[in-house]
């Protein structure tokens, strides 16, 4: 018997938090995208003052590759382990910050016109600021629990760390087979 004790298996609750973390970050990216976060009363020469609107994709250019950015993060989290696995999640962190400070930089909560989408526009950068935080808290999951986590093929990754279970009639069958007599007391191993 060794006296090393089995290494704990892996467990897939942190692979699962990590994915659904960089999902929801990602959804919550793209849908930032998608809403107003600037407006403003512009004249428009003969239809009089107009309504000017742009979306978060307009004003932060890098919310939809941040949200690509955590999509391709949950196929590289499930797949690598390791080091791997710990420079992915650092670099889904530092998109996370950005994305976080993609939301906050230029955000104001007062001096807006009436009849401006001022929800509209905070709910947008709040859904960048929570996609962001998202990314991140996945990031550094993935860094935490990388030796942890499950990973892709793992069940085909060491199959010598199984444990064995033998048939005795079996193992007569091959002390003969490889020409040993298993009826010798001697030439048996006490269990």
């Amino acid at each position: 018997m060794s006296d090393t004790p089995a290494a704990p298996p892996a467990s897939r609750r942190p692979l699962w938090m990590i994915v659904v973390a960089l999902l929801l970050g990602a959804a919550a990216l793209w849908g930032a995208s998608r809403l107003t976060w600037f407006a403003e009363f512009r004249d428009g020469g003969v239809r009089g003052t107009v309504l000017y609107r742009e979306s978060g994709e307009q004003q932060a250019t890098a919310l939809v590759p941040l949200a690509l950015l955590a999509l391709a993060g949950v196929a590289g989290v499930v797949a690598t382990g390791g080091w791997a696995r710990r420079v992915l999640g650092g670099v889904l962190a530092l998109a996370g910050v950005a994305a976080v400070w993609t939301g906050v930089a230029g955000v104001r909560f007062a001096g807006y016109a009436d009849g401006l989408p001022v929800t509209q526009m905070l709910l947008g950068r709040g859904l960048a600021v929570l996609g962001g935080i998202l990314v991140a808290a996945g990031g550094l999951v993935a860094v935490k629990g990388a030796g942890r986590a499950a990973r892709l093929g793992t069940k085909y990754a060491a199959p010598a760390t199984r444990k064995k279970v033998r048939d005795p009639d079996a193992e007569l069958w091959e002390a003969l087979s490889e020409g040993e007599d298993p009826t010798d007391a001697r030439g048996r191993h006490s269990e």
